[in-house]
């Protein structure tokens, strides 16, 4: 057995063990599922009229549901970053390491079995999103292209939390720093407010960043348009903008979520 092809299969060990921790802490799954939930009915009853404009609340609810989808599957990501720091802080690294395993299986089952959680919490949006009136208006194809570009995404974020998860001291240093990253970039994006109505540099900051590229992948995939026709580069050519936004992050991250293990693991 080469060296991948361990990797792999202690990957799937590892994704395993994982997975059976969420069924036996169900409570992962409840704050996975019930925040974005949360924020579907606030910003689809709240702020629904007075953002729509004249398109109305109906428009926006369907207009809202990718930037909903791009934020649950990154805020997934802390999920990562407290599973390695609470398995560093029980030793439980410590005890992979005198395993005769791959040291890339244990990064790489985290990543997947948090993806597993993102599978399910797209799941569940998608049904409370239905609830609120969000329909898919494309095809099959592009609508399964849209979910894949989703979890293309939220696997690229596994590996930035992987990253903090290994650095951070302590699981409540993790608990911070998993999430502080993330309102800037979740906010200052189409998430919840189209592009055009963003003041000058803000605008041009949610044009370039990765989250409104994915967002708007989706939402040409879906079939979901709202407001103005979107104009520059990367909003006309979000779908591979986003695919590069993923690459480049994976190409960057999962070398240093490598070399950080190898350096916890070796102490």
């Amino acid at each position: 057995m080469n060296a991948i092809t361990k990797g792999l299969s202690d990957g799937g060990v590892i994704t395993w063990r994982n997975l059976m921790n969420v069924r036996r802490n169900p409570d992962w799954l409840m704050a996975a599922t019930l925040q974005p939930i949360m924020f579907v009915l606030l910003f689809a009853y709240v702020f629904g009229n007075a953002i729509g404009g004249d398109a109305g609340g109906a428009a926006y609810r369907e207009f809202l549901i990718a930037g909903i989808f791009a934020q649950t599957v990154a805020f997934n990501s802390a999920f990562t970053v407290l599973g390695f720091a609470n398995d560093l802080q029980k030793g439980i690294i410590d005890r992979f390491r005198s395993l005769p395993m791959s040291r890339l299986a244990v990064i790489l089952g985290r990543t997947t079995s948090d993806l597993v959680v993102s599978v399910v919490a797209l799941i569940v949006m998608s049904l409370c999103g239905l609830l609120v009136g969000w329909r898919i208006r494309g095809s099959v194809l592009d609508a399964v292209l849209g979910y894949l570009v989703m979890l293309m995404f939220a696997w690229a974020l596994s590996w930035v939390g992987a990253l903090i998860g290994l650095a951070a001291r302590s699981v409540e240093v993790a608990q911070s720093a998993g999430l502080i990253w993330m309102f800037p970039l979740s906010f200052i994006s189409s998430a919840f407010v189209p592009l055009d109505k963003l003041p000058g540099v803000l605008r041009v900051l949610a044009e370039w960043n990765p989250f409104t590229a994915v967002i708007n992948a989706t939402r040409d995939l879906f079939g979901n348009r709202f407001g103005a026709p979107l104009t520059g580069w990367p909003a006309q050519h979000a779908a591979l903008y986003s695919v590069l936004c993923c690459v480049v992050i994976i190409a960057v991250f999962a070398p240093l979520t490598t070399a950080r293990y190898r350096r916890v693991a070796s102490k």
